[in-house]
C-alpha cells in the first residue's frame, strides 16, 4: 500500500508460525506480504530446522527481499517474520530483522515491533558489562537481555527481558522447539493469535492470518506471553499493571481496513469516524470525496449520514514510490503530482467536502485543496477524520518533533488559511473515543498524555 507524504510513517509488521510443516517459511513470506505497508525498508524471515537457525533478510520489499532459493533453503516447522520501517537504528540491512543470537543452548531469532524507551540506559549497561552490539536498533537490547538469561528457560529468560525494559512491544520470538508472542502491559502494539489446522500463527494483524487461511483465536492480551510448542498454546500473565492502551493511529491510519484488531474492524472505525465527522460538522455541498486511501472510508461515512453523493475524487497513479523518502520538498511535491490527480468530472463546479485522516504537516493537504480548485471545485471543505496531531509518537511511530507538526504551531484557522480549504474541521478527541466505544486508547498524538513518561530524548520536542 503506497501512501502520500504528510502522515505519520509506518512502523514494522511481525509474522511467526508453528507448522506441521517443514516449509513454514513460506506461509511466513506470504504472511508478511499481507503485512507490507506496515514497512517498506526491509524484510527477513528465520527458521529453525533440525535445531538450526537459518536466516534471510535484505533491504527492500518482501519479494525483493526474499527470494524463492531463499525460502527452499528455509527449511523448518517454526519460522519467524518481519517488515521493517526504522523508527529506531539507521535503514541498513545490518538492522534488518529477525535478529539473531546463539548460545551454548540453542540459537534464538527475534522479530520486534515497536520501540523501547529506556534504550539508552539498559544499552549502556549492557556495553558496561561486555555485550557487543552488531546494530543501533533498540530490539538488539531484547535479543541480548534474553540471551542471557537463556539459560534459565527459554520463558524465565523472556519474562525478564521484557520486564526490564519500557516502552511497546510486540514480540515473536523462535527458539527450539518453542514459538513465543508478547505484548507489552499496555497492548500498544498489536499481536494476534490464529489457527489454521494444528497450525498456530502470530502476525501484527489479522489480514496476514486470513492470508495463510487461518481463522483468527484471539488477540495476545495486554501483558500477556503466549508459548506454543508440541502444538499447544500456553499462556502467561507476566503483568497485573495492565491496562489496554491500543495506539489509536493503527485504525486511523495503519492497519490494514480489512483487518480486526481487539475486536475492532478498521474498516467499521473509519466509516463511524466519518458518520461523526458529519454529526460534529454538517456543510453544505455537492459531493463528498476522500483522500486515497485510508480517507476513502470515513469519507463513505460521511457520505451515508449526510446524504450527499460519495465519489472518487482522485485518480491515483499506483506505480509511484513513497514520497517522503525524496530529498526535498521541491521533490516530494513533485511526486504527489504524480501520484494523484484530481477527477476533474466529479469536482469541476462543485461544492466539495474532502476527507482526509489526518493532517501531519500539511503540505501534502495545502497541494491536494490547490489540485481540486485547478480541477474546478467551487468550495473545498477540509474534514479530518482524527483530531488534531499536536504531539510526537514515541512508541513505534516515526513522527516529526512538534516544530513540524503543523497543529502543534497553528491554530485551527490559521491551518485553513494556509492550505487554503474553505473551511477546515477536525473529528473532536470524544468522537472519536465514542467511535472506538471507550477510552482504553493511546491518544497521547492529540492530547499529550501517554501510556508511559516520555524519554529524556524526547523532552524537547513535546515542550
Amino acid at each position: 500500500m503506497i501512501e502520500i507524504i504528510d502522515k505519520f510513517k509506518e512502523e514494522c509488521g511481525v509474522f511467526g508460525i508453528y507448522s506441521d510443516s517443514s516449509s513454514a517459511a513460506y506461509d511466513v513470506y506470504d504472511g508478511l506480504y499481507a503485512l507490507q505497508h506496515r514497512g517498506q525498508e526491509s524484510a527477513g524471515i528465520a527458521s529453525i530446522h533440525q535445531g538450526e537457525l537459518l536466516v534471510r533478510k535484505r533491504m527492500g520489499l518482501v519479494n525483493a527481499a526474499i527470494s524463492e532459493e531463499d525460502l527452499a533453503q528455509l527449511k523448518g516447522n517454526i519460522a519467524v517474520g518481519h517488515v521493517r520501517y526504522s523508527t529506531k537504528g539507521d535503514s541498513n540491512v545490518l538492522n534488518a530483522q529477525p535478529l539473531t543470537a546463539k548460545s551454548k543452548f540453542g540459537s534464538l531469532a527475534v522479530a520486534h515491533n515497536g520501540t523501547l524507551i529506556n534504550t539508552n540506559l539498559i544499552r549502556s549497561l549492557l556495553e558496561d558489562s561486555g555485550v557487543l552490539f552488531q546494530t543501533d536498533t533498540d530490539s538488539e537490547i531484547v535479543v541480548n537481555l534474553i540471551s542471557r538469561g537463556i539459560h534459565k528457560g527459554l520463558e524465565n529468560a523472556v519474562l525478564n527481558a521484557v520486564q526490564t525494559v519500557k516502552g511497546s512491544f510486540a514480540l515473536v520470538i523462535a527458539f527450539g522447539s518453542k514459538l513465543i508472542g508478547i505484548r507489552d502491559p499496555f497492548g500498544i502494539r498489536p499481536l494476534i493469535i490464529g489457527k489454521r489446522g494444528e497450525d498456530y500463527i502470530l502476525a501484527s494483524e489479522s489480514c496476514a492470518i486470513d492470508t495463510v487461511q487461518g481463522t483468527v483465536l484471539r488477540d495476545v492480551l495486554p501483558g500477556e506471553m503466549v508459548v506454543i510448542e508440541n502444538g499447544e498454546l500456553t499462556s502467561y500473565i507476566y503483568s497485573e499493571k495492565t491496562k489496554k492502551q491500543t495506539c489509536s493511529f493503527e485504525y486511523i491510519y495503519f492497519a490494514r481496513p480489512d483487518s480486526i484488531i481487539d475486536g475492532i474492524s478498521v474498516h467499521d472505525l473509519r466509516v463511524k469516524t466519518g458518520e461523526k465527522l458529519y454529526e460534529e460538522s454538517p456543510v453544505e455541498a455537492d459531493v463528498v470525496i476522500g483522500v486515497p486511501d485510508s480517507g476513502l472510508a470515513a469519507a463513505i461515512g460521511y457520505s451515508r449520514e449526510s446524504g450527499i453523493p460519495f465519489d472518487i475524487g482522485f485518480s491515483k497513479n499506483k506505480y509511484i514510490g513513497r514520497s517522503f523518502i525524496t530529498p526535498n520538498q521541491e521533490t516530494r511535491e513533485k511526486v504527489v503530482s504524480l501520484k494523484l490527480n484530481a477527477q476533474k468530472d466529479v469536482v469541476a463546479g462543485k461544492r466539495v467536502v474532502l476527507i482526509d485522516d489526518s493532517i501531519v504537516r500539511g503540505t501534502t493537504s495545502k497541494y491536494l485543496v490547490d489540485l481540486l480548485y485547478r480541477a474546478g471545485a467551487k468550495e473545498v471543505h477540509f474534514k479530518v477524520s482524527s483530531p488534531m496531531v499536536m504531539f510526537p509518537c514515541y512508541f513505534g511511530i516515526d513522527t516529526p518533533y512538534r516544530e513540524n507538526l503543523i497543529a502543534a504551531n497553528m491554530s485551527k484557522k490559521e491551518i485553513n488559511d494556509y492550505i487554503g480549504s474553505t473551511s477546515l474541521t477536525y473529528l473532536s478527541t470524544e468522537g472519536l473515543l465514542s467511535c472506538l466505544k471507550d477510552n482504553s486508547f493511546c491518544i497521547g498524538c492529540f492530547t499529550g498524555v501517554y501510556p508511559l513518561g516520555a524519554p529524556n530524548e524526547f523532552l524537547g520536542g513535546l515542550e
